[in-house]
């Protein structure tokens, strides 16, 4: 237990995506419960949490940038214990022990829970390295929100069972395990309560949610649910093309809390690719797919991700993968290039594609992607829409904000003027009248 005489301050750094930021949510909870001080910055902690992400290259490299910080800060005197927990640490278990011998301890996911325990050890002179079973890692509990106010993440499952040959998540959080319904409620109401007017519901992959617990996709009996309670929009983000079922697009096109908003990571349109990376689906089936959402769910935005530079990815193929994009016209898109994950069956392809060339085609596919956003936008000024106000920026003198179309922490901010005094989280009504640099102007009407 905390020293309350003198508290020892905590600083949890999250890396990564919004399920490890309900790890990172998780584990708050239990140190503030302790009796831990809760410092908003590493650089104020007695103890950092750094809660890494380890899924491609980039991301590994900002966790370790991040744990060398930590480090040097514990030289100059300042952190006086580094842990370290998340994906990297469960990916690279022997190596974070034996590699940074300056960290006090080394957490696996499914050691979370020992969080406060590790505190302890740790500032009592002990070195822990304590990772014990993925299985065990715990979804359930109160969470301390990190997130603005007004929306949280509700994480429905974690694992995943696809096992996309490109993906070293399989490895790193095991299989795809769902939560139970009443456990997911149960949360809700309690964000709910909390203020929380969006609820942004994530897995690896929700649309697999339940078949693991009642041997059935069981979202759309999710969402029922979840629609009861008094909460604005929910979201849905990292759906699966192959499990968008009639009973879950109908449910999104006529449940008017459910944003019409889907993300789709479709990664590719080559048949060929596509069954290489262990996925199915062809350009003609991806293309009947997005035209059926988009006729049976009336202003759909549509969000997609792609992957250049995949083994054996020809100039042909990435030609056709450009074509389609401009096709779909998608009002959402990330372009990556591929990264050679350890441990993951495409790592070992042969014809492994230059990685100036991968980042070269993801470039060419976003440039292109700007040019179709503008033209979008371009059409929706004079139109009007309902924000939630995220903040006020003091540069440019306006408030900014997010409408149905944009989702939190991904697809950017419209900007606009008010003729009042507006809180963050406040859902006010604008009217585009610009559009700088890609970002919508508006103003309160």
């Amino acid at each position: 237990m905390a020293d309350t005489g003198n508290v020892t301050k905590v600083g949890v750094v999250s890396l990564g995506c919004p399920k490890n930021q309900c790890d990172a949510e998780l584990m708050l909870a239990k140190i503030a419960e302790a009796g831990y001080k809760i410092v908003p910055e590493a650089g104020l902690a007695d103890v950092v949490v750094i809660n890494t992400c380890g899924f491609i290259t980039s991301a590994k490299e900002e966790a370790i940038e991040e744990i060398m910080e930590a480090i040097n800060r514990k030289n100059d005197g300042i952190n006086k214990k580094i842990i370290v927990t998340g994906c990297l640490a469960q990916r690279y278990q022997q190596q974070m022990d034996e590699e940074f011998p300056e960290i006090d301890a080394v957490l696996g996911l499914g050691r979370n829970d020992a969080i406060v325990e590790t505190i302890e050890r740790v500032l009592a002179g002990e070195r822990v390295i304590d990772f014990g079973s993925v299985e065990q890692h715990n979804m359930e509990g109160v969470r301390m929100q990190s997130t603005l106010s007004h929306y949280a993440y509700l994480r429905i499952a974690d694992g995943c069972d696809n096992c996309c040959t490109y993906c070293a998540i399989p490895q790193i959080r095991g299989r795809f395990r769902s939560r139970t319904i009443e456990n997911i409620v149960k949360e809700a109401e309690i964000l709910v309560k909390g203020g929380v007017r969006e609820l942004v519901v994530i897995a690896q992959d929700t649309t697999r949610y339940g078949e693991d617990l009642y041997g059935k996709l069981a979202l759309t009996d999710l969402l029922k649910e979840l629609v009861k309670l008094d909460v604005k929009w929910i979201r849905l983000l990292y759906c699966y093309p192959e499990r968008m079922t009639d009973e879950l697009i109908d449910m999104i096109a006529n449940e008017p809390k459910i944003c019409k908003y889907i993300d789709l990571p479709l990664q590719h349109c080559s048949e060929e690719i596509l069954r290489d990376m262990g996925r199915g689906g062809d350009r003609g089936s991806l293309t009947a797919l997005v035209k059926k959402l988009r006729e049976r769910i009336p202003g759909l935005t549509l969000r997609t991700t792609f992957i250049t530079g995949f083994p054996g990815e020809t100039e042909a193929q990435f030609t056709e993968l450009a074509e389609f994009a401009n096709d779909m016209k998608f009002d959402r898109l990330g372009c990556f290039a591929y990264s050679q994950e350890d441990g993951t069956p495409a790592a070992d392809f042969p014809n492994q594609v230059d990685e100036r060339e991968r980042e070269h085609r993801a470039e060419i596919i976003m440039e292109q992607q700007e040019i179709r956003v503008t033209d979008a936008l371009e059409k929706l000024i004079g139109t009007e829409t309902e924000v939630v106000c995220e903040g006020y920026d003091r540069l440019s003198e306006m408030y900014f904000g997010r409408d149905a179309s944009y989702a939190p922490e991904i697809d950017g901010m419209i900007y606009f003027s008010a003729k009042r005094r507006l809180r963050v989280g406040e859902f006010v009504q604008i009217k585009f009248k610009d559009l700088i640099d890609n970002n919508l102007i508006g103003k309160m009407v």
